[in-house]
């Protein structure tokens, strides 16, 4: 492929990326499976003019997948607002996110184990990136919900990547050395790690902020950036969950005013500080978009329908995802006390980060990934029917759900009258 087909190329597939997303706000059909079709033919069409080369995707898509990752936390994160009143959604996330990962992980790993018989670690390390949910996907596919709804699926989806990465990280780590996935000192050593990692962060977070204040050079947010991938790369080399560092840093950003302390908000322009903070977040909001545009091509394009031929993995991607969405049902159900399903129970795409971890699954030197039941062609099908049922469900909310009167709040707006009105005489003339 010479130099002028990729000027041509590259333009043309952010502009149907643009579309794509565009076309997704008015309908809610997820952005990402027509960017994952368009890389699917785009492979077609090269492979029937000979060009069948694509080694070099095999390291691009982890790379443009994890600065993704790092892109869409970022982004998630600087769109929350941390305030008094909102504490119990941030709860209800939180705990949202951690109980239906744990219930999901500990029943794909009963099913791997025992119906499909694989061993316990291989069925443990590929049954957490099927439980875990998509920001990347999730948060654009609830603008749509009212105010409440949509802050939960922000806070749940980010929580869900980032206690998702550091299971799989402390199991991973776990399996390595031979040692117990469940005990006492792993858990409180884990604990530790974490808190230590909190620690860090902040004070990462405090040299950051001072640095785009300071920095008066008209380029400064990408160097922020930059340096936000390189403390993720030190924690993955390290071991460490750095998407915690990630997510504070934009927490801190967004919510300046509110926990900053009084003195400080003296002695900063806060004015000033949040045009910058503004300025960021686009940058970030585009960036995210033009990583995830390429992430998602490329991952289409390195698919290969020759490789489902067999019914096997359509059979056993549905199969999960029905179970998880069963899970998901019950815990709604339990914790909100109605059997009626809301749009939150079909909530919960599957995508980007299930991809990176798999593709860290298989250059695992300890297990047999080769010859697993669960491969990329499963995954492939369960984030495609997790997007088609969260699809479904938002396409099944009824304009009677969400009334016209009222735009951010859950009923419509009424006026009572505590009098009867007067009676009007009638005209005779």
């Amino acid at each position: 492929m010479n130099t002028l087909m990729i000027l041509f190329v590259f333009p043309l597939l952010i502009i149907f990326s643009y579309l794509f997303d565009a076309f997704s706000r008015k309908t809610k059909f997820p952005s990402v499976i027509l960017l994952m079709f368009t890389g699917i033919i785009v492979r077609i069409i090269i492979s029937a003019n000979g060009y069948d080369e694509i080694g070099f995707l095999d390291n691009l898509i982890p790379v443009l997948g994890t600065i993704g990752l790092i892109l869409i936390v970022l982004e998630g994160a600087l769109e929350l607002e941390i305030k008094k009143e909102k504490l119990p959604i941030i709860l209800k996330g939180f705990f949202a996110a951690l109980v239906i990962l744990i219930i999901n992980i500990t029943a794909l790993k009963w099913m791997f184990t025992n119906i499909f018989e694989m061993n316990t670690q291989l069925a443990i390390l590929s049954a957490i990136p099927l439980a875990i949910i998509s920001s990347a996907v999730a948060i654009p596919s609830a603008a749509g919900l009212l105010n409440k709804d949509r802050e939960f699926v922000v806070y749940e989806s980010t929580f869900s990547d980032i206690l998702g990465i550091m299971i799989f990280n402390y199991a991973l780590r776990q399996f390595e050395t031979n040692q117990l996935l469940i005990g006492t000192t792993p858990l409180i050593s884990l604990f530790f790690q974490i808190l230590g990692v909190v620690v860090i962060s902040i004070a990462i977070t405090y040299i950051l902020f001072r640095l785009i204040r300071q920095i008066d050079h008209h380029v400064k947010f990408f160097l922020i950036l930059a340096l936000l991938i390189m403390v993720y790369a030190f924690g993955k080399l390290f071991h460490l969950p750095a998407l915690v560092t990630i997510f504070i840093f934009g927490i801190f950003l967004s919510n300046v005013k509110s926990l900053l302390p009084q003195f400080l908000k003296n002695y900063l322009e806060l004015d000033q500080t949040e045009k910058e903070l503004d300025e960021f977040h686009i940058l970030t909001a585009e960036s995210a978009f033009l990583v995830r545009t390429f992430f998602f091509l490329f991952f289409g394009f390195s698919i290969q329908l020759a490789d489902f031929k067999s019914v096997q993995p359509l059979f056993y991607g549905v199969l999960i995802i029905l179970i998880m969405l069963l899970l998901r049902y019950a815990y709604f159900t339990v914790t909100t006390f109605k059997v009626k399903p809301s749009p939150l129970v079909y909530m919960s795409p599957r995508g980007l980060i299930s991809i990176l971890l798999f593709i860290q699954l298989k250059e695992v030197e300890f297990i047999d990934f080769s010859n697993s039941l669960i491969n990329e062609r499963v995954l492939l099908i369960v984030i495609l029917s997790s997007m088609l049922f969260m699809l479904i469900g938002t396409l099944k909310k009824r304009q009677t759900d969400y009334p016209k009167v009222g735009i951010d709040d859950e009923t419509p707006l009424t006026v009572e009258m505590d009098f009867d009105p007067p009676e009007i005489p009638e005209n005779n003339s």
